[in-house]
């Protein structure tokens, strides 16, 4: 059947170069549609269930809501693991299901489970809703909401909470691809009645009088319409609180002479908070701050451009004296990751093209070989669009050209070999036909076993499941398609340019090509006679390095993935527990000012305090992750390695007592919560009764 393919190519070049082309264009259509990320997402496939229950301590919310929802949940077919958080005022149900669940369908069986759980909590404990569609590193940007200098006391943190929540995240959550704006930080507003207790105790009234008071006139309501010919007159009450003023004169009940008792007459309107379980500081104190997440599935690159053009719309819409900032963007990231793949394949296919010229001493053959490995590659980025494999590190960065161009070598090579044994002038081109076909016939087999066997080696990386599925099949999946498009060119492309293009003139001429391969030859040829002669010597001194090797090898450190340099760090801080907000709050800026005083190359510090206000993330209020924004890595004059930075500023937080830092990266550090619950290289679990 090979030699079927190769005879077609070579008689009917028009149809091998109108496919060829067609490669050319989808290939390149796919390039522009490929989702290009940094790291691939590990994240498990599941559903996380959160209720909000701000009276409750933890022990009550495990008792009340988590261990209902798990056992409600735990019925639903196809589920890997449920586990839960229970913290003060919160609960967080995570739902795993198996990895070939549509995470449409996990959501609809756990939806419908809901109304089973909801209805074994308590009245008024708290209802439980899903979290967004999202990921573990769907937090592609992140940005601060905050006043301009000389408006600080024209926007309090409250009133930026307010912009944040009903101006800013109401229209980025119309984005294409966003799944969810998470408002982190402020005072969310609300409209307080501080009771007198005494007064009440005066007008004989209740707290729940009051409530019932506030409840009844608190509303609108229709009352049909009135017929006046030629006109409809429609009836309607309006009875919505706008103000504290009209709150203060809602009538709590009448006396006995009839004159009403209002609410500012036991107690005071004003205006307030809710309970915080989380803040945002930066390096001028408390912020404001939002979080963008991803929609499972979609393209990271193309979300944020989006959500960049619209951060453009809306900052036309602002109030006076507010600005919003980013300090991180993911994209920044990939474009430095992919930046640095870029370069890395074109100095490798650089490197490629000139060794090929290089010892094939033929410029024509060294580029027909040379153009295999850009249409490999797009072949392997359509592949990649078809079963939805992003380009990223893991998977553009293992790509090897001297594997793709292997079986092109051999076809090339053959064919001169060919030629040139051939001798008899120059050839017409129907011999020239015959005699490509006839030398890609003889040696196609053997090629073919060769890229087959690479193929092989790549299956038990296919089958991998889990964390280490997720992290290492893109790469197996590109690097095999990439061989496989080298393949069918083989097959293909390369003949038919072969006896297209490369010179009809069999006369052979020496060059620096012969007479380097001369000077190999005859230096290998004395070694192999030697290996030949003593193959005992040679046979111990394989195994004494074989030896060598494993010692070696068993003392080299060793990692799950090599770590990606993104530029920024993350700082997971910890106080002890129990601590409260405020004293969070205090330590983290503390350490947010020595990192800006100590270091220069620190551009900001921005410290994410307990939850958010959909905790997908729900640390307890004594710890904080402390994002470290920095200079480019040229601008840097404390240390020279990222390493060094990172050991000099955990040396100048330790005069904080304590708070303990460990330094990672944003993504490094959540990927490791990912793969083992701990956010740090090492964790140490204790087990008791």
């Amino acid at each position: 059947m090979l030699d079927r393919i190769i005879h077609f190519s070579i008689y009917n070049k028009l149809i091998v170069g109108i496919f060829t082309l067609s490669l050319i264009v989808w290939g390149v259509y796919s390039l522009t549609q490929l989702p290009i990320d940094a790291v691939p997402d590990i994240t498990n496939n599941q559903v996380q269930v959160i209720t909000t229950s701000p009276s409750l301590a933890a022990q009550e919310v495990e008792r009340l809501i988590s261990y209902p929802v798990e056992q409600t949940m735990a019925t639903i077919s196809e589920v890997d693991e449920v586990r839960s958080i229970s913290r003060f005022g919160l609960s967080v149900v995570t739902v795993v299901f198996k990895e070939n669940v549509d995470i449409y369908w996990a959501r609809q069986q756990v939806s419908e489970r809901l109304v089973e759980a909801s209805g074994q909590i308590p009245p008024g404990v708290g209802r439980p809703e899903m979290a967004p569609i999202s990921t573990g590193l769907g937090e592609i940007y992140q940005y601060v909401v905050h006043p301009e200098p000389g408006y600080e006391k024209k926007h309090p943190a409250m009133e930026l909470r307010t912009i944040q929540d009903w101006m800013v995240r109401r229209q980025l959550l119309g984005t294409p691809g966003v799944a969810e704006v998470n408002s982190f930080g402020g005072f969310l507003k609300q409209y307080e009645v501080a009771l007198d207790p005494d007064r009440l105790k005066a007008h004989s009234l209740s707290i729940t009088d009051v409530l019932e008071a506030l409840e009844r006139n608190n509303g609108n309501t229709g009352g049909a319409y009135i017929d006046k010919k030629p006109n409809a007159y429609f009836v309607r009450s309006e009875g919505l609180l706008e103000s504290l003023g009209e709150i203060e004169k809602v009538v709590v009940k009448s006396t006995s002479n009839g004159t009403p008792v209002l609410i500012g007459d036991i107690g005071q309107v004003r205006f307030g908070s809710a309970n915080r379980y989380g803040a945002l500081t930066n390096i001028k104190g408390e912020a404001v701050g939002g979080i963008v997440m991803l929609l499972k599935g979609e393209n990271t690159n193309q979300v944020v451009g989006r959500v960049k053009a619209r951060m453009e719309q809306i900052r036309k819409t602002l109030p006076e004296g507010v600005e919003i900032e980013a300090f991180l963007d993911r994209s920044e990231l990939i474009d430095r990751t992919m930046d640095t793949v870029t370069r890395n394949l074109i100095e490798g296919a650089l490197i490629v093209i000139f060794v090929l010229v290089l010892f094939l001493g033929n410029l024509r053959a060294g580029l027909v070989v040379a153009s295999v490995i850009p249409l490999a590659m797009l072949f392997a980025i359509i592949m990649m669009n078809l079963s939805g494999v992003s380009g990223n590190l893991m998977s553009l960065g293992a790509i090897d050209f001297g594997l793709i161009v292997d079986g092109a070598v051999i076809i090339v090579e053959a064919t001169m070999h060919h030629l040139v044994f051939r001798g008899g002038g120059r050839l017409t081109q129907a011999q020239m036909n015959e005699e490509v076909y006839d030398s890609a016939r003889k040696i196609r087999t053997s090629a073919a076993f060769g890229e087959i066997i690479i193929l092989i080696v790549y299956l038990p990386i296919l089958v991998l499941v889990g964390i280490e599925g997720k992290m290492f099949r893109p790469m197996a999946l590109t690097v095999s398609f990439a061989i496989l498009g080298a393949f069918l060119l083989s097959l293909t492309y390369v003949p038919m340019m072969s006896a297209l293009l490369l010179s009809k003139n069999t006369t052979h001429k020496r060059n620096i090509s012969d007479r380097m391969m001369d000077f190999f030859q005859r230096m290998y040829n004395p070694v192999i006679r030697g290996a030949l002669k003593f193959k005992a010597l040679v046979i111990g001194s394989a195994m004494v390095l074989f030896g060598l090797s494993l010692v070696v090898f068993s003392r080299m450190g060793s990692e799950f993935i090599p770590t990606l340099e993104e530029g920024d760090f993350a700082l997971e801080t910890r106080l002890l527990t129990g601590s409260s907000l405020s004293e969070t709050i205090e330590k983290v800026s503390l350490a947010s000012k020595i990192l800006k005083e100590k270091f220069p190359e620190v551009k900001e510090v921005i410290s994410k305090i307990g939850a958010a206000e959909i905790p997908t993330d729900p640390m307890p209020m004594e710890s904080a992750d402390v994002t470290i924004i920095l200079k480019d890595k040229d601008e840097w004059t404390s240390a020279g390695t990222r390493e060094e930075l990172a050991e000099k500023m955990t040396e100048a937080l330790e005069t904080i007592p304590g708070v303990t830092f460990g330094v990672s990266q944003p993504i490094q550090l959540r990927s490791n919560e990912l793969i083992s619950g701990v956010r740090q290289d090492v964790g140490i679990k204790i087990f008791g009764e």
